[in-house]
C-alpha cells in the first residue's frame, strides 16, 4: 500500500510518490533534521516479509553505502519504522536512461559521453568487490545537471577487490548466489548469468556493451518476443563463447561459387 503525503518515516515525511517496481516504491521526503529534500525507496510489505527479497533489498543498500562516486546513486541512510523497511538516498531530477532512449537517438558523441560516465561508475564499484548484476538502461540515470548516475544494486554480488582497489574500504558483507540461479534482466545480462554461473566485472562490462548498442541503435542487441526469447539467443552466444575459448572454431564449409574455407583451430 502506498504511503500518503506527510507520513512519518523516523525523522522523514513522506512528500509525494515518484515511481514504484518490483523492488519497491520511490517516494520524494524531506529529511527535517537537516531541511532537504530526499528520496526514500520503500519494500513492499509483501517483500518485506520474505527473507530473500529482503537479503536482496539490504544487500544493494550496503553495497551502494560501500561506494563514494559521482556516478553511483549515494545513500544516507537505511532503517525500519513499524513494518516499513526503507533506504534514503539522493534525490535526482531528471530520467532514466530507458525514458530517454524511448524519446530520441543518441549520436555517437553524446553516446560515448554517457557510456563513459557509465564505466567510471562501474570501475570504482568493481576495486572495491561490487558487481552490479543488473545493468541496464532502467537502472542508469541522466540528471538534468548532466550528471550519469547507477542506479539499484539490488542484484549486487560482492567479490574480492581488484588488485587496484583500496582493501581497507572493501565491502566484508558476503553476497553469494547459488550456481544455477539466474539472476538479472534477459537482454542485458551476460551469457555466463544466463547459464546460472557467478558473475564478476567481466559480466558488467558485456551489460554496458549491450546499453551501448542501445542508445545507438535505438533498440536492443538481444530483443525477444519475451524473455524466454533473448535468453535462447543469448544461451547460443554462450555457447559460442565457451567453443572459442576451448581453442577450436569449426569454419563454415563452403558453399559452390564462395572462396574456399576450411575448418581449423583457433588458438588464443
Amino acid at each position: 500500500m502506498a504511503l500518503s503525503p506527510g507520513t512519518r518515516l523516523g525523522p522523514y515525511e513522506i512528500l509525494a510518490l515518484l515511481g514504484a517496481g518490483g523492488m519497491g516504491e520511490v517516494y520524494r521526503a524531506k529529511d527535517t533534521r537537516l531541511e532537504r529534500e530526499v528520496a526514500i525507496k520503500v519494500l513492499p510489505e509483501g517483500l518485506a516479509r520474505d527473507p530473500r527479497s529482503l537479503a536482496r533489498f539490504e544487500r544493494g543498500v550496503r553495497a551502494v553505502a560501500a561506494l563514494s562516486h559521482p556516478n553511483i546513486l549515494a545513500i544516507h541512510d537505511f532503517g525500519t519504522e513499524g513494518d516499513v523497511r526503507f533506504a534514503v538516498t539522493e534525490l535526482l531530477e531528471g530520467e532514466t536512461l530507458r525514458e530517454r532512449i524511448g524519446r530520441e537517438r543518441f549520436g555517437w558523441r553524446k553516446a560515448l559521453e554517457v557510456g563513459v560516465e557509465i564505466s567510471e561508475g562501474l570501475s570504482s564499484a568493481h576495486g572495491k568487490g561490487v558487481v552490479h548484476r543488473d545493468l541496464k538502461p532502467d537502472n542508469v540515470f541522466l540528471a538534468d545537471d548532466g550528471q550519469v548516475k547507477i542506479l539499484d544494486f539490488g542484484l549486487a554480488r560482492l567479490e574480492p577487490p581488484l588488485p587496484s582497489g583500496d582493501a581497507s574500504t572493501t565491502p566484508t558483507v558476503p553476497a553469494q548466489t547459488e550456481t544455477g540461479t539466474i539472476m538479472g534482466t534477459a537482454g542485458y545480462i551476460s551469457p555466463e548469468q544466463i547459464r546460472g554461473r557467478p558473475a564478476d566485472a567481466r559480466s558488467d562490462l558485456f551489460s554496458l556493451g549491450c546499453v551501448l548498442y542501445e542508445m545507438l541503435a535505438g533498440r536492443r542487441a538481444f530483443a525477444g518476443r519475451t524473455g524466454a526469447e533473448a535468453r535462447s539467443t543469448m544461451r547460443s552466444i554462450g555457447r559460442s563463447r565457451a567453443l572459442s575459448r576451448s581453442g577450436h572454431w569449426d569454419m563454415p564449409t563452403r558453399s559452390a561459387g564462395e572462396p574456399r574455407t576450411r575448418t581449423g583451430s583457433w588458438k588464443t
